[in-house]
């Protein structure tokens, strides 16, 4: 199985403690699928800079592939700053360092090598939601992060990327069900064959379109909660590929069972690491 996180790649700054992170929620995918025992890549703009370098570094040493991701001059890396709050990481803001940051702009060549997976991971923070469509022909699943801000689940932003991907996964903070029910259903309107909506600690559904199949939490004390949703995610749709899923063939209830348990048992571990997945490094 290979499987690849597209676009955004960033450092994590514990400002209490001058601590940074390697992170992004396509570089998350990339080591949790390596950790779940798939085979992994990144592919995105990696700064050559401090942070950029430890971004690559981290994905070296985690053994996912980075050979289409080679650093580049001139550009930045975003900086996260967060704070700690009894193991709750809570976002403060973001900058960026001396040079440009630019989403990653998909070629031709590409696009060949990404034919090469049997998943292929986006998310809204990789600012590349124009980009989807070209997706579309793929053979591999598709499947996309769509956070919780407003912004990334507007009528013209839905358009844009839910018709070409599989999976779609959605932060159900600050939502009620009705909400919810609305995002499901506009996301499998325009083509998206599952949603996924995670509500931390309160958990997840999965909806097919048809029918809600529920989650489930594993609780521990946790350490750092950086990471967990990613986490919960990859682990979820790794295992789903383990129990058979393809693009259009469904799977029996006992199968989603097993992925949200396999998804669960994860994220609880990342929960108990610093950062998304270590490598602190102080700045």
């Amino acid at each position: 199985m290979r499987v690849i996180g597209v676009g955004d790649n960033v450092v994590d700054r514990y400002t209490n403690r001058r601590i940074m992170f390697p992170g992004g929620n396509a570089v998350n995918f990339a080591v949790y699928a390596k950790q779940c025992g798939a085979d992994s890549a990144y592919l995105g703009l990696i700064a050559d800079e401090p942070e950029g370098r430890l971004v690559r570094d981290s994905l070296e040493k985690m053994g996912v592939d980075v050979s289409m991701s080679p650093l580049r001059e001139g550009m930045t890396t975003e900086r996260c700053d967060v704070k700690l709050e009894d193991g709750d990481r809570v976002f403060i803001g973001t900058e960026y360092g001396e040079g440009t940051w630019e989403p990653l702009r998909l070629t031709e060549e590409h696009l060949a090598y990404l034919e090469q997976f049997d998943l292929v991971h986006c998310g809204c923070y990789a600012e590349m939601a124009d980009q989807i469509r070209r997706l579309a022909g793929l053979a591999g699943v598709k499947t996309f992060d769509f956070s919780e801000e407003p912004e990334y689940r507007t009528e013209e932003y839905l358009n844009k990327v839910c018709p070409y991907i599989d999976i779609a996964l959605f932060s159900g903070a600050e939502t009620d069900e009705e909400q919810r029910q609305q995002i499901r259903e506009k996301a499998t309107a325009l083509g998206t064959e599952f949603v996924l909506i995670t509500d931390g600690s309160r958990g997840q559904t999965l909806w097919d379109g048809e029918r809600i199949y529920p989650g489930k939490v594993k609780r521990v004390d946790a350490v750092d909660t950086m990471g967990a949703g990613d986490s919960f995610f990859t682990a979820f749709v790794i295992e789903l590929l383990r129990q058979g899923y393809r693009r259009g063939a469904k799977l029996t209830a006992d199968r989603y069972a097993a992925a949200f348990d396999y998804a669960a048992g994860f994220s609880a571990k990342t929960c108990l690491e610093e950062g998304a997945f270590g490598f602190g490094t102080a700045y």
